[in-house]
């Protein structure tokens, strides 16, 4: 389990990466510390695991890149994620258009991604829970997964994603919802 950086530890990162001497090891502190949440994150939107390990290092470059203009607005975790998120995006839409399908035909392929994916571990109730989430629109899904598995406050989700706590909160309830409905039917 990856340890969470205190409000304190998260300063002295940043402090660590504006010095040219200290950049790299900030750096490496800074994989070590999200890499996995972060991973899980882009997984449960991408689904393959050489899909996420792929946006994931396109994240973490992204972070190399970009740090010296982060201007400490959010939480350090927050500004990784809302990245993550956007290049997790960004890759179902390239994956779309390369494929000239449907957003519910990617979807469909999401779903048999995962369950010929070698690296999926779950039991049968998973793989249902798995595939009512790809059911859900994208913004719904988004906040499920941060609300539900990453157990993020509504606060840092909307910062993620630019939006309402209000919305989010009606998102979330509405994917719990389409989420239980489907998994009931798949059940009984």
């Amino acid at each position: 389990m990856q340890k969470q950086l205190s409000t304190k530890e998260e300063a002295a990162l940043l402090k660590m990466f504006k010095h040219e001497a200290t950049k790299q090891e900030a750096f490496v502190t800074c994989i070590n510390c999200f890499q996995q949440k972060i991973y899980w994150h882009i997984r449960r939107i991408v689904i393959g695991h050489e899909d996420a390990d792929d946006v994931l290092q396109n994240t973490f470059v992204k972070v190399w890149e970009n740090v010296s203009n982060f201007r400490a607005e959010s939480k350090l975790s927050t500004w990784i994620y809302t990245i993550a998120t956007n290049e997790a995006l960004q890759f179902l839409k390239k994956q779309k258009k390369n494929s000239f399908v449907s957003i519910e035909h990617i979807h469909e392929s999401l779903s048999q991604n995962l369950k010929t994916d070698p690296y999926f571990n779950g039991n049968h109730l998973q793989l249902i829970l798995q595939e009512a989430i790809l059911t859900l629109p994208e913004k719904q899904r988004l906040v499920f997964n941060m609300k539900y598995f990453d157990e993020m406050k509504y606060e840092e989700i909307a910062s993620i994603l630019g939006t309402s706590v209000g919305g989010l909160k009606a998102s979330y309830h509405h994917a719990v919802n389409k989420v239980e409905n489907h998994v009931k039917k798949k059940i009984s």
